[in-house]
């Protein structure tokens, strides 16, 4: 049953970096899937959220969640916000992790923290518990150029196993708008989630 528990439950990550709308897009379509969601918000993500989206969120993790329950009409039961520093959250702990963590948009500054282990906010130490239990860690950078240090940083942790999968999308979908870039990254993120891709074109179909 615990294993069974754990298969349903995904924590994604808004850090700063730029590329907001791929991590609201993720949360959508998980919820849409019935998969239950810890959602971890930086401040600095925050910001990003207003500047790219227009989209003010509100300030406690329990208005978030209603918020969000609301805009994309989920079961309110999937969707869980957890503010930077509630230690208490599942998401802390190893005894109650989720199956996997997605950490879209990833920012230098997040990458660098989870490569060296600081888990000094809530997000950091969510993505600390995933590799300590050998569980499935995703992180989306949208950084260009990139620097040899986040190059570094990149390789430190696909040594370890985390799937670093840049936000960079293709174009032989034929994208017409947006939309259609930010769901071409969505879907890869949940390939490697190992949740069927109904939003994007495969190459060749």
């Amino acid at each position: 049953m615990e294993d069974r528990q754990r298969q349903d439950r995904v924590c994604v990550a808004f850090s700063g970096a730029s590329g907001a709308a791929y991590g609201l897009r993720l949360v959508e379509v998980l919820l849409t899937a019935g998969v239950r969601v810890y959602l971890l918000i930086s401040d600095a993500a925050r910001v990003v959220c207003r500047e790219e989206l227009s989209l003010d969120l509100p300030d406690t993790a329990e208005a978030v969640t209603r918020f969000l329950n609301e805009r994309f009409g989920a079961d309110p039961d999937l969707l869980s916000v957890y503010a930077q520093d509630d230690w208490l959250s599942p998401v802390a702990s190893g005894s109650n992790a989720a199956q996997a963590m997605v950490v879209c948009p990833c920012s230098g500054g997040t990458l660098a923290a989870i490569a060296h282990g600081l888990s000094e906010n809530l997000i950091e130490r969510a993505a600390d518990v995933m590799l300590k239990e050998g569980l499935k860690l995703i992180l989306v950078p949208r950084e260009s150029p990139v620097s040899t240090i986040h190059l570094e940083n990149m390789l430190k942790l696909a040594q370890m196993g985390v799937r670093i999968l840049p936000a960079s999308p293709g174009f032989y979908h034929h994208p017409q708008k947006i939309e259609d870039l930010v769901d071409f990254i969505v879907a890869r993120i949940l390939d490697q989630l190992g949740l069927p891709n109904r939003i994007a074109q495969r190459w060749g179909e």
